[in-house]
């Protein structure tokens, strides 16, 4: 049976009728939905000034769509551009003729805008992804030329993603098959399906509701108040399912990153970042946290479906000499305050790293900043904290996270910038492993539970969205 969301429409009308750009539009829905649950909530619609993997969880392919999607298997194939051409810096796209919910056409003209928007009126820290972009011009309704500054083998990948996201200047609205019918932050996005949608449209309205964590939303599951629980935390939730609940395991761009600040002490000094990452043992974080089910990078943050990705382990276990490290730093003894993130996967790992952590000389208080709000503003934003530890789910998000010096982790590394400029992906990753900036303990899994006879919700997510339209 379907679930109903309770209250629908408590924030419909006036107190988002007037959306910012990114933000997005509502329409009025009083119909039943199935209903997704997750943990990671999210606190607006406005994914061009708000880090962070749930807006664009809920709102790419389903609510706004990219000129170009990643197909399940990584490949660029056609989204809202039937074809296009690459003429060395210059890439012209072939528009196919679609909508917005609101019913303004798309053209190249709002495909310009969108993308120019994103140089020009974004705050969040991805759009670096679109500095590469010289211009972007609309040479007719259904023909865009942009022309880069120099040859990139990533920006059209990226285009994909959420910086290529086409919206209309008018109101912040999507070409995708649903629509926002209602939003209450850290509570629920509801999405209404378009019976006007320019493709196949989706099967059903959807409503994505925010559990304080599996646990609860497993429980939900189980008494029928949810039809599916996407990316459960606790894999020992597993162990009491009953046979009518069915698991998928998929991939993800997840990677748990202990992030230090690269700009206090002690982590200005890489010799102490270097003794972090040998004395940490991410076989036994993995152990902890998936049952094993995560994959190790190396420490590297690259995911395993990257065409840079490599085997190699760049810092194995060696608690022997991560202390040396330590003592040849002068570090032992170091009072160190790991500002965790109130997520059940970083709370659990917090013991354990408290244990590390001390076992290698460091004096370590362990503090929880409330996620979103707290943790965003404290850590991502003032950059008050020595240590951290969160899931970077972005996809491709190596420039953003390592190639700005202004960003939280504070790594500043001409060498590294001027790799990522050459698009020497393996070379940029071997360079920023020498420095160790931040340690990847894990590329996460995607656990997803749903009830039996639903079908068509892929667990795997190349990119930054959950793809719903063909859920049923």
């Amino acid at each position: 049976m379907k679930a109903w969301l309770g209250a629908l429409g408590v924030v419909l009308g006036a107190s988002l009728s007037a959306c910012s750009a990114g933000s997005t539009a509502l329409v009025d829905s009083d119909s039943s939905a199935l209903t997704l649950a997750t943990t990671t909530p999210a606190t607006s619609l406005d994914f061009t000034t708000v880090g962070g993997a749930a807006i664009p969880a809920a709102l790419m392919s389903n609510v706004y769509e990219t000129l170009v999607r990643i197909s399940p298997e990584g490949e660029i194939v056609p989204g809202l551009a039937e074809s296009w051409e690459v003429d060395s810096t210059r890439y012209t796209f072939h528009l196919r003729e679609a909508s917005f919910s609101n019913g303004e056409a798309f053209t190249a003209h709002t495909a310009a805008w969108s993308i120019n928007a994103v140089k020009t009126e974004w705050t969040n820290g991805l759009k670096k992804q679109m500095d590469v972009v010289e211009s972007a011009t609309a040479v007719d309704d259904h023909t865009l030329v942009v022309e880069l500054s120099r040859p990139s083998a990533g920006w059209l990948w990226s285009m994909g993603t959420v910086i290529g996201a086409m919206r209309t200047p008018t109101e912040a609205v999507g070409t995708g098959p649903f629509a926002v019918a209602g939003f209450s932050p850290n509570e629920y996005i509801a999405l209404r399906a378009r019976p006007d949608y320019w493709g196949t449209p989706a099967k059903e309205d959807i409503t994505i509701r925010y559990f304080p964590d599996s646990l609860t939303a497993v429980n939900a599951l189980r008494s029928g108040g949810v039809d599916a629980v996407w990316g459960v935390q606790n894999p020992e939730l597993l162990d009491a399912l009953d046979d009518s609940i069915e698991t998928a395991v998929g991939t993800t761009n997840g990677e748990v990153l202990l992030s230090m600040n690269n700009q206090a002490a002690p982590f200005d000094d890489p010799r102490v970042r270097r003794a972090v990452a040998y004395g940490i043992d991410r076989q036994a974080a993995n152990d902890i946290l998936w049952e094993g089910r995560a994959k190790d990078t190396g420490g590297a943050p690259v995911p395993p479906t990257d065409p840079w990705f490599s085997a190699k382990d760049y810092y194995p276990y060696d608690p022997t000499r991560a202390r040396a490290l330590m003592e040849e730093a002068g570090a032992v003894g170091t009072p160190l305050t790991l500002t965790v993130p109130s997520l059940p996967y970083t709370q659990t790992l917090s013991e354990f790293l408290y244990s590390q952590l001390t076992e290698m000389g460091f004096e370590v208080t362990l503090e929880t900043a409330e996620f979103p709000a707290v943790w965003l503003s404290q850590v991502m934003g003032a950059k008050d904290y020595q240590m951290s530890l969160v899931a970077h789910v972005e996809p491709r998000d190596i420039p953003t996270i390592f190639g700005n010096p202004d960003y939280y982790i504070g790594y500043d590394s001409p060498q590294t910038r001027t790799l990522l400029k050459q698009d020497d992906m393996k070379g940029a990753v071997d360079q920023i492993m020498e420095d160790m900036p931040a340690l990847t303990l894990m590329n996460m899994p995607n656990i997803v539970l749903y009830r039996e006879g639903l079908t068509g919700l892929q667990p795997n997510q190349i990119t930054d969205a959950i793809e719903l339209r063909g859920v049923q």
